[in-house]
């Protein structure tokens, strides 16, 4: 029941941001854990895999939730016993927890290094990290201007815009269509995502490329913050990212869509920024250049090559993989 409650508030996006996805999960499979009545080592390993897989059915694309799972799911791995089982998963459900929270901490330090004083930033959408690095900034002093996009169709600018505002940060907010209009007035770009494929090319909110391109177009320098764990490692062996595709009544109400028979609204929730359209990606380990996405993937993420293929890392996979 705890990990269906959840399962079913990150899909309705009542918890939303890759990083609040992915800490709801690791909580939701400790919570899961600790509730568990299983009598067996096997029957508790049955129970947690499905739980797993009703997790990374709510949001294909956000790579932080498998990650998360894959990490919390490995405790179970050497249990002999049910005790053991249930101490591995809530062991590192909360050191991924932790981890996550200190993660925003250290990336909001590096990257406010990179916030001028005087400087005018766009961001687009609402990332945790990338206003942290923002808020970083204008508490170290340094005077600010902010460009927030509304962010349609789920208007997740609206909650951008309270946290510059509740921060102190002078703060223009402005429709997704109007960033061409004003990517001459923005000296740098500072961006979230939900995903860093081994490339470097980083899938985040709708209309991020958009802001991007716009921004190389006009020579301002493009930043993404994100967690190490929101690297993709199955892009490793040529795997796309799944673009997930919400419903069209978030864009357009069932009743006047009811209207219009020959209208079909198109409603995917990312995109894809080309990694030649980013300058820097700020992660908890330090800053990097795209190109060097790989190296978080090899070194930090913990991910065996044989593993690749399950997100669960050998207990079990989505849709029972």
């Amino acid at each position: 029941m705890i990990v269906s409650e959840t399962a079913d508030k990150i899909k309705r996006m009542e918890i939303r941001g890759a990083g609040r996805i992915a800490r709801a999960a690791a909580e939701a499979l400790r919570d899961g854990a600790l509730s568990s009545r299983a009598a067996t080592t096997e029957s508790f390993r049955m129970e947690m895999t499905q739980a797993a897989d009703t997790l990374l059915a709510t949001r294909p694309t956000a790579v932080s939730l498998p990650n998360a799972v894959h990490m919390v799911m490995a405790g179970i791995k050497k249990a002999s016993t049910v005790e053991e089982a249930k101490a591995g998963i809530v062991t590192r459900a909360d050191e991924f927890v932790t981890s996550s929270q200190h993660a925003v901490e250290r990336i909001a330090a590096f990257g406010s290094r990179h916030i001028r004083d005087g400087d005018t930033i766009m961001t687009h959408c609402n990332s945790e990290v990338a206003l942290a690095c923002i808020v970083a900034a204008h508490r170290e002093g340094k005077e600010i201007e902010v460009f927030a996009t509304e962010v349609r169709p789920r208007n997740q600018g609206l909650i951008t815009i309270k946290t510059l505002n509740d921060a102190g940060i002078k703060t223009n907010f402005i429709v997704d269509s109007a960033v061409r209009s004003f990517i001459h007035d923005v000296d740098l770009v500072v961006v979230g995502a939900d995903a860093v494929t081994v490339n470097g090319a980083v899938v985040n909110k709708i209309g991020t490329s958009q802001v991007a391109h716009a921004a190389v177009e006009a020579r301002v320098n493009v930043m993404v913050a994100a967690e190490t764990y929101k690297f993709a490692p199955r892009t490793i062996l040529g795997e796309l990212i799944k673009i997930e595709e919400r419903a069209g009544s978030e864009v357009l109400p069932d009743e006047i869509a009811k209207t219009l028979p020959n209208v079909t609204v198109r409603n995917p929730a990312f995109d894809v920024t080309p990694a030649e359209y980013v300058d820097l990606i700020v992660t908890e380990k330090g800053a990097i250049p795209p190109q060097m996405a790989y190296v978080i993937i090899r070194d930090y993420l913990g991910w065996e090559i044989g593993e690749f293929g399950d997100p669960l890392g050998g207990t079990g996979g989505l849709n029972g993989s």
